[in-house]
């Protein structure tokens, strides 16, 4: 049987599934991740992190148990030691802004367990082109693979609303 490629989820997903502002931008975001996650997980293996159902459980707002329970039977990553010297050497060499659980701990956790993506509706530290050559470049100098950092919508690839 061939095993199926492993998307990390960060906390962009689940909260875009349960976006409730009417705003076009948002609508199109909530919607593509809905029908992605909906029609189209069961494709992947799905993977996240502590720091996600952490960030998920903070706070108040309106859909936090919905998004918890969205997240619920994923496999769960742990922050291994490796993993946090990873994050260190994305903040010093100006890959990631300086978050022990933010944008450096998701693109860490991806980079060290081979996942095939990672998963976000974060275009200003993850999804964005234009920091993909700085997270190859600094990934190969550590002797990881990089993960494809891409958006619902990319996933859906012909298969968008």
């Amino acid at each position: 049987m061939e095993s199926r490629p492993t998307v990390y989820s960060e906390t962009s997903i689940p909260s875009f599934y349960f976006e409730g502002r009417k705003q076009p931008e948002m609508v199109a975001r909530r919607d593509w991740t809905r029908k992605w996650w909906d029609d189209r997980r069961q494709e992947y293996d799905l993977a996240t992190s502590q720091a996600v159902l952490d960030a998920l459980a903070r706070g108040d707002y309106p859909a936090k148990r919905d998004a918890l329970a969205l997240m619920a039977g994923l496999r769960v990553l742990l922050v291994e030691p490796a993993v946090a010297e990873i994050v260190e050497v994305y903040v010093a060499r100006g890959v990631m802004p300086r978050d022990p659980t933010g944008d450096a701990l998701h693109l860490a956790l991806a980079s060290y367990y081979g996942c095939a993506f990672l998963l976000t509706w974060n275009c200003a530290y993850l999804a964005n082109a234009n920091k993909f050559r700085h997270i190859h470049r600094v990934n190969a100098l550590l002797g990881l693979s990089s993960p494809a950092l891409v958006t619902p919508l990319e996933l859906l690839g012909g298969d968008s609303p």
